[in-house]
């Protein structure tokens, strides 16, 4: 292991050595454990799955009107898969994959939430998941 220093405000330092007191370490073992737990959940966080700009444009313009258009759940679903797409629950809202499973793209970057088509549609996704988003959708 390697020394390092680190400059700490007197009471941040009395809290810290009150903990290690009561965990029964040391001050060390008591900052290494916490930088160890951060470094753990830091590299264990979602990453934000951003689609390509470049092959979402191109979708948002073949299925705009499909999207702005279809009249229910089933129309949508309809009118994707004639196009080669399906939409599918993913997490809170929608992701579209197409007909071989693979993921493409959230719906919020076609332009359209999972909210939005709730709205509209008067439903939630069918077998969605997260029933509560259907009426948190209604009051905002």
């Amino acid at each position: 292991m390697e020394k390092v220093s680190l400059r700490l405000a007197p009471e941040m330092i009395a809290a810290l050595e009150q903990i290690a007191r009561q965990e029964d370490m040391t001050l060390g073992g008591l900052v290494r454990d916490a930088v160890k737990r951060d470094l753990y959940r830091r590299n264990r966080a979602k990453t934000a799955r951003r689609a390509d700009e470049r092959l979402v444009a191109p979708l948002r313009a073949l299925l705009a009107n499909d999207l702005a258009y279809s009249t229910g759940w089933s129309d949508l679903q309809d009118r994707l898969a004639h196009k080669g797409y399906r939409f599918h629950e993913a997490g809170g809202g929608l992701a579209l994959h197409d007909l071989t499973g693979k993921r493409i793209c959230k719906g919020s970057d076609l332009g359209y939430s999972y909210s939005k088509l709730m709205r509209r549609f008067g439903a939630p996704f069918p077998g969605h998941t997260h029933h509560y988003l259907f009426r948190k959708s209604l009051v905002d």
